[in-house]
């Protein structure tokens, strides 16, 4: 009699856990799709935050980037920005240049040198302004430092004609 109970016990025990098995996956598998035109239904894709444009309103800054306002200085008047706005974030150094090159584009800049090396240095131009962007790789975090300085349009004189 004993060897029926427990025979009984196992059985009962396999039942049971096939019963769990199924109602997952059914409720895994309860995700189908339908076929027809009825059914077809474009979503828009979803996108984490846009990028933005901060005290530089020409120069756009990838949304994974965030301001350290301790280490940033930005001077406005009437309308004209300068100074250096520092951030910080886990970005890789070859997506933020890819980005930079393509978007200060967008926005009018030309770029006129960059270094590419442990430290990358852009360095763009406007007709009145120019931008020199520090991208640098520390402490699991990435850095960037964007400058941006009016442009002297003096005649230079002796050595730098």
């Amino acid at each position: 009699m004993a060897t029926i109970r427990q025979r009984k016990k196992v059985l009962a025990f396999i039942g049971i856990g096939a019963v769990f098995f199924l109602i997952i996956s059914g409720c895994a598998g309860g995700k189908s799709k339908k076929s027809g035109p009825k059914s077809q239904v474009t979503t828009p894709e979803v996108k984490g935050p846009s990028p933005l444009y901060y005290d530089f309103g020409d120069v756009l800054i990838p949304n994974e980037l965030k301001v350290n306002k301790k280490a940033s200085f930005v001077y406005t008047s009437s309308g004209f920005s300068a100074g250096v706005l520092t951030l910080s974030g886990k970005v890789a150094i070859s997506s933020l240049i890819a980005f930079f090159e393509s978007n200060m584009q967008k926005d009018n800049w030309r770029i006129i040198g960059l270094f590419k090396s442990p430290r990358t240095i852009m360095l763009f131009q406007k007709e009145n302004r120019s931008c020199v962007i520090n991208i640098t790789e520390k402490d699991f975090k990435t850095h960037v430092e964007v400058w941006v300085a009016p442009t002297i349009n003096e005649v230079e004189e002796g050595l730098l004609k």
